[in-house]
């Protein structure tokens, strides 16, 4: 039986592209509406491959989990580790969510 090291979770590591945006000056209001949409358009695209992993990390523990009942599977770690992973990915998009949803909210309570 050999033992694989455990990655780090990298459902979300499409967000650390983020961190190398340099703010942006804008001469005239078409700059800042072209500089706005193309930032958003970077924050969805990599939103949607963060979610596009979060799926595959659930379904590649579903599979294993289908493969440990059914005694096709080796190594139950495997599994164990794949289940965490997603579990910890799920829980960190779940608090992401929520702060998001959280921070609207308070923007909407400001402009009241």
């Amino acid at each position: 039986m050999s033992v694989s090291a455990i990655g780090g979770v990298t459902s979300l590591g499409s967000l650390a592209s983020l961190a190398g945006i340099t703010p942006t000056t804008a001469t005239s209001a078409t700059d800042a509406t072209a500089a706005a949409s193309s930032s958003s358009a970077l924050f969805g695209t990599s939103l949607t491959g963060s979610i596009d992993q979060l799926q595959a990390m659930q379904a590649n523990a579903d599979g294993l989990a289908v493969k440990a009942v059914t005694g096709d599977l080796d190594d139950v770690h495997d599994y164990t580790i794949a289940a965490s992973q997603a579990s910890v990915s799920l829980e960190l998009t779940s608090a992401l969510r929520n702060k998001a949803v959280e921070a609207f909210n308070e923007i909407m309570r400001m402009q009241a």
